[in-house]
């Protein structure tokens, strides 16, 4: 998080009936200012209680807010919540301000106090409450924050993202989501130029690089696929050779898993034969990467050359032009579920193996790859993309969460490798249907980018940041 110098020092702060509230924030001003000083009054959200009108009022210069209660009467009650979570959890923020409406009055405000902690990184958003002074009922605005660093569509996102993060751990939630998330946001600062979470990336790369299998890997080659390009994209935005050399090691123990079985390809897992798409599009990406930031290589090359000539050859691409999900144990078409990044994954492996060779036809079969996909009536009810799977009772924790994000990534990838952007309309349409209908006032996504908007979570969340970021690109 961005911290400015010259702020006021810490005190405490005292909510209006001189009652000791919360140890008090200072970033550019300590909690507990008077509204009366505010540079800006914006009003997000409102919540109302037998005829009450509460309202959260923020300001963007100074990153706070103040709680008001309207049309009430004196003892009425109004304050802030404040939460580092996303609104999960605002126990160290509660009740902040606490006030009521003197005699007299109709209305009242709390003091203001800080969205952010710029000193611990914390990224916060508040929340407005009040209580008719004789009644036992509450009520909350929805949560909000100020537009500091969420500026665009996809700042906005990348900071509702961030909200998830765990610094102490590395990671967003799961394993191979993680890198995913943490793709989406080296995507975002190369897009949006906001550099206010890179620190992300290297504290990711530091707390997990003994894990699992070390250097990222696991047993599951997929996994390790997801984060090399993790560490791809890492070192396109630093320059850190490390991050680069991780990711060939993680090339490498893919391709320790190439076996003859259905005449080649990765094996989805050390332990599991199953050949699947997700691993070979990912392994053919990879490889054409390292290619194309290694001057004078043969070997990744000839890797992801002979990775793509399997591929289109092993029938996992359909007769409609389609992706499913891997092969039978018979090496033919197993005919299980399209899912939406079995369609984009490779679509970034063409666009990055055309890079390598020049090889025209590679962006031709990408082409008739993604018409295929985004003209979809099963991958597009309605003209907008669904997974096969959209769950709401997972919380947008389950694998499936991520993957329409990994398709919008490698459609916005290849759309930028051809001339005329084809797919910039698709792109745009999808980002404006969900920022519609898929958004809360936190601009947190749920799985559904047609709507309603029902959870949110990391995969969810990511894949929105992807969205927003390939439209933006686009």
């Amino acid at each position: 998080m961005r911290a400015e110098p010259g702020g006021e020092s810490s005190r405490p702060a005292v909510s209006a009936d001189g009652s000791a509230v919360s140890a008090a924030l200072c970033n550019k001003h300590c909690d507990a200012r008077d509204p009366a000083a505010a540079t800006s009054d914006r009003v997000p959200v409102t919540a109302s209680l037998y005829g009450r009108s509460i309202a959260l009022h923020l300001s963007d210069n100074d990153v706070m807010g103040w709680a008001s209660i309207d049309n009430g009467q004196a003892g009425d009650q109004t304050w802030l919540d404040r939460s580092f979570d996303g609104g999960r959890t605002w126990a160290s923020g509660s009740k902040l301000g606490t006030t009521a409406i003197p005699a007299g009055r109709t209305g009242w405000r709390s003091q203001m106090y800080n969205v952010d902690d710029w000193n611990s990184g914390g990224i916060g958003a508040l929340r407005a409450c009040g209580k008719a002074g004789d009644r036992a009922e509450i009520a909350c605005t929805g949560w909000a924050r100020v537009d500091w660093n969420a500026g665009s569509r996809s700042k906005a996102a990348a900071t509702a993202l961030m909200m998830n993060y765990d610094r102490g751990s590395g990671k967003f939630a799961g394993w191979w989501t993680s890198a995913t998330a943490l793709t989406s946001l080296i995507d975002n600062i190369r897009i949006s130029h906001m550099p206010s979470y890179r620190y992300a990336i290297a504290n990711t790369y530091d707390k997990l690089r003994t894990a699992e299998g070390g250097d990222f890997t696991n047993s599951y080659l997929d996994d390790t696929g997801w984060w090399g390009l993790a560490w791809v994209a890492a070192y396109d935005l630093t320059g850190d050779r490390r991050y680069l050399d991780t990711a060939r090691k993680d090339a490498d123990h893919m391709a320790a898993y190439w076996t003859d079985k259905c005449g080649g390809g990765v094996q989805w897992a050390t332990d599991k034969a199953y050949k699947n798409a997700i691993t070979n599009e990912l392994y053919i990406q990879l490889n054409a990467a390292l290619h194309n930031r290694l001057p004078g290589d043969t070997t990744y090359l000839q890797r992801a050359k002979t990775g793509w000539d399997w591929f289109r050859n092993s029938g996992m691409i359909n007769s409609g032009n389609t992706v499913n999900d891997g092969l039978r144990d018979d090496c033919t078409n197993n005919g299980d579920t399209t899912w939406t990044y079995n369609q984009g994954v490779i679509l970034a492996a063409l666009a990055e193996l055309n890079r390598a060779t020049g090889d025209a036809s590679l962006l031709d079969r990408a082409r008739t790859l993604a018409d295929a996909s985004t003209t979809s009536a099963y991958l597009n009810p309605g003209g907008t993309l669904h997974e096969p799977y959209e769950p709401d009772g997972t919380g947008c924790t389950s694998d499936g969460d991520s993957f329409k994000g990994a398709y919008v990534r490698g459609l916005g990838l290849l759309n930028k490798a051809l001339p005329d952007r084809p797919y910039s309309a698709y792109l745009d349409r999808q980002a404006d249907t969900a920022y519609a209908k898929n958004r809360n006032s936190l601009d947190q996504y749920g799985p559904h980018w047609a709507g309603p908007r029902t959870v949110t979570g990391n995969g969810c969340q990511h894949s929105a940041l992807d969205l927003m970021n390939a439209a933006e690109d686009s």
